[in-house]
């Protein structure tokens, strides 16, 4: 028996039957014997977004013989077991966070958590407040005081009305050539923003669901999509829990650039810049170098995982 070598993109994952886009085409395909990544500990070896070597046998089958190696990948903790981890994507170019001011409003905590766990992953965050035309005038002093705070961090804030599809043409330039991880609560008008950006999308959707059948656990694997060549969005309902694993408390400063800014000048080494002496971090917050709201939420993720640890030595 022959076999030809491929190289395709795991679309989906469900059971032990993979589905990989080959040549702009979809395909199944299952795991060559065992296979585990021993560099993590995770409950997935294969997860959206991989890269993969395929064999095809003189059967027309195809048998995943290689994972090629990640740029990044995002985790989160396993639902089935605390002590293990599951790769909810893999290989991602941008995360689009879709955020609400009002019906509902998404926190300012919310925001820095997911873009402090995005930073720990080394994907870049841009931030679309949709529903635009629902905002009062404290919804639009909100906006503004976000501009100001976040657009200065690299994280450029993106108004938009999904309904009115104002911002599509932006966001599909955005979207163009690169893998990005969508994410947002529950009621923010994230499926309707996709679909004002991409009204094909549903049809695409509609074939992948008929081709891949029952079994399709869309609350815990994540979705990929291509909408356009080499163009890919990741789309999981789970994203929503998304936070930081594995993360000490004097780790956290590094990913808020902000605070990581002035976290050299403080006198301790490992000050955590919660009451140290000499600390140049709450220093910049007392003279608004640091957003006030951003230190605070960099407080509560320390906070949270001091807590985590706590009851974890229990």
């Amino acid at each position: 028996m022959t076999t030809e070598i491929l190289k395709g993109r795991i679309i989906q994952t469900t059971g032990l039957w993979y589905q990989i886009s080959l040549n702009n085409k979809l395909i199944t395909a299952r795991l060559k014997g065992k296979f585990k990544l021993e560099e993590l500990d995770t409950t997935n070896p294969i997860a959206v977004g991989d890269f993969v070597l395929l064999e095809k046998t003189d059967r027309n089958e195809y048998i995943i013989s290689e994972i090629l190696p990640r740029k990044n990948y995002i985790i989160r903790q396993s639902p089935r077991n605390k002590h293990q981890r599951h790769v909810i994507a893999s290989n991602i170019d941008q995360a689009l966070l879709i955020v609400t001011l009002t019906q509902p409003r998404t926190s300012l905590g919310f925001i820095d958590r997911f873009i402090a766990a995005a930073e720990s992953f080394h994907i870049p965050v841009k931030i679309v407040v949709n529903k635009t035309d629902l905002l009062r005038p404290k919804d639009e002093e909100l906006l503004e005081y976000m501009k100001i705070v976040y657009n200065r961090l690299d994280y450029e804030i993106i108004p938009t009305c999904a309904i009115k599809e104002e911002g599509k043409e932006y966001l599909q330039q955005i979207l163009e050539q690169k893998t990005t991880l969508i994410a947002g609560h529950s009621g923010v008008g994230k499926s309707t923003l996709i679909n004002a950006i991409l009204p094909s999308l549903n049809l695409k959707t509609g074939k992948i669901s008929e081709k891949w059948g029952k079994g399709v656990h869309t609350t815990t694997f994540a979705t990929m999509f291509e909408i356009m060549p080499n163009t890919f969005i990741i789309d999981t309902p789970g994203i929503k829990e998304f936070m930081m694993l594995q993360v000490e408390p004097e780790e956290v400063s590094g990913y808020f650039k902000d605070i990581n800014a002035f976290a050299d000048k403080c006198q301790f080494n490992n000050c955590l810049h919660i009451n140290e002496p000499q600390c140049a971090v709450k220093e910049a917050v007392e003279k608004t170098q640091i957003a006030a709201t951003r230190y605070e939420n960099y407080l509560n993720i320390i906070q949270n995982i001091q807590q985590i640890n706590y009851w974890e030595r229990k």
